[in-house]
């Protein structure tokens, strides 16, 4: 066995030391420079990741405010939506009505129609059996101014009782003591075409039942007959 006092050994110890030890420091440089590329390596990726985590934030928030912009917008839109369903609510409401009123106003108007023929037809029948009242009264007039002293005249009445025009039969050759006397009755026609008797001077108590009598039997003639008959009974009175 090799003393450990042999210089030998002792040189040879000494140089696998050396060996050993450049070994390991060879090694832990590696070390050092292998940690400090990792570190390198991490910060670029911790920065890297801290920039991608800044843009992803930047983007998140114009994203945001991006939906808080349409959110704003679609509650704008929906507001003047409804804004303008309620105006076209209120419009067809109104076309509706406009239509309804039309609607009346052709029923109207078709009512008016009617009854303006109906009108028509009761004017040219009024006017007709006007025209055969005429054509009495001119023959009663004929006879009674002939041979009775009666006189026709055409008045126009200026009170509401006896408004329009009017027929006024004046009478004489009825007193014998006084033949220019005149009795009078003064009547019109009604929108119907019946007589009405509006006075008489004197006052006649029977004269509402000698316009009953003329409204029933439509003879002007016999009426006058009655009237002037009433009339001398009432100057021998």
């Amino acid at each position: 066995m090799t003393s450990i006092t042999d210089p030998n050994m002792s040189d040879a110890f000494t140089s696998a030391m050396e060996e050993i030890h450049n070994t390991h420091l060879k090694t832990y440089g590696e070390i050092i420079d292998m940690t400090t590329e990792l570190c390198q390596s991490h910060k670029q990726f911790v920065k890297s990741g801290h920039d991608t985590c800044l843009k992803k934030c930047k983007d998140d928030e114009m994203l945001f405010e991006t939906i808080q912009m349409f959110k704003r917008d679609l509650v704008q839109k929906k507001a003047s939506l409804k804004g303008k369903q309620h105006a076209v609510s209120e419009m067809m409401s109104e076309i509706q009505q406009k239509e309804m009123q039309k609607d009346d106003i052709i029923q109207k108007i078709g009512k008016l129609k009617e009854e303006q023929a109906k009108r028509k037809e009761l004017i040219q029948s009024q006017n007709k059996a006007n025209k055969n009242r005429l054509r009495k009264l001119q023959k009663a007039r004929v006879v009674f101014q002939d041979h009775l002293g009666m006189e026709m005249r055409t008045i126009l009445g200026k009170t509401q009782l006896v408004k329009g025009e009017k027929l006024q039969f004046v009478f004489r050759n009825v007193n014998p003591s006084d033949q220019e006397c005149a009795y009078v009755v003064t009547m019109g026609i009604k929108e119907d075409g019946t007589y009405q008797i509006v006075s008489s001077d004197p006052v006649l108590e029977c004269l509402p039942v000698l316009e009953s009598r003329l409204q029933e039997t439509n003879n002007l003639a016999a009426f006058l007959a009655n009237v002037r008959k009433e009339f001398i009974s009432r100057a021998r009175c």
